[in-house]
């Protein structure tokens, strides 16, 4: 069963800067290509850091305000009375910044967004090289999934494939992502891995599981998972 990963969303075409990019040429940078952050890199395309607008608005926060700096300044003040007189990249960048592979999982990414709050994830290869950005936003694209590939892929990798499920003994329909799951199957244990499996492919919003079985095979999986066995020496 294909899984989706982030090299099949992300955009290829980035915007960077480099580390000596002045603050003014930045905002040109964000307003032309129309992106609210861009990764600044090296000679090689290493991914120094990310300039969001976040880094960018703190100069125009803190003007007017005295520079000095308080007995009692908390972290995020010190960071944003920096970056507010900062005047290029290297200075204004959030860094190391959150990186991913192309071949990471759209799960996995989205964890890692969550985890570190983060709107977008620069792609690197193998080498740490800069080939493409993941946003929110491109993570959502997996539920533009067609209904009809969405069934394709139920029906050939999770019954034919994994299950060994005749033709025509589970029908299988999807609308906006919703599958469900009707007809009769041998073993209860067969029509919940159905359901599981069903739900992890890429597009599914939900699954409807209405599948019915001939043998309740549950009471038996248990009773084997609780039997002790003694080895050894008598």
């Amino acid at each position: 069963m294909r899984t989706w990963q982030v090299c099949d969303v992300m955009s290829t075409d980035i915007a960077t800067v480099r580390d000596d990019t002045p603050y003014r040429k930045i905002i040109d940078v964000l307003t032309q290509r129309h992106v609210s952050a861009v990764p600044v890199v090296d000679d090689f395309q290493h991914v120094l850091g990310v300039v969001s607008e976040a880094d960018l608005l703190h100069k125009v926060e803190l003007i007017g305000q005295p520079h000095e700096r308080r007995v009692f300044e908390g972290s995020r003040r010190q960071k944003a009375r920096v970056k507010a007189d900062a005047a290029v990249a290297a200075d204004l960048m959030t860094a190391p910044a959150v990186t991913t592979l192309a071949h990471t999982p759209l799960v996995a990414a989205a964890k890692t967004m969550n985890s570190e709050q983060v709107k977008r994830l620069p792609v690197i290869d193998d080498l740490g090289r800069l080939v493409g950005i993941v946003t929110r936003s491109d993570l959502l694209k997996v539920h533009l999934r067609p209904d009809a590939d969405i069934r394709h892929d139920v029906v050939q990798e999770v019954l034919r494939r994994v299950l060994a499920v005749e033709e025509g003994v589970v029908q299988v329909t999807v609308r906006d992502g919703v599958v469900r799951l009707t007809g009769q199957v041998d073993r209860k244990s067969s029509a919940d891995i159905a359901g599981r499996l069903a739900a992890q492919v890429s597009g599914v919003v939900e699954v409807v599981n209405e599948l019915g079985y001939d043998f309740d095979d549950s009471q038996l999986a248990d009773r084997w998972s609780g039997r002790t066995t003694f080895t050894g020496i008598a």
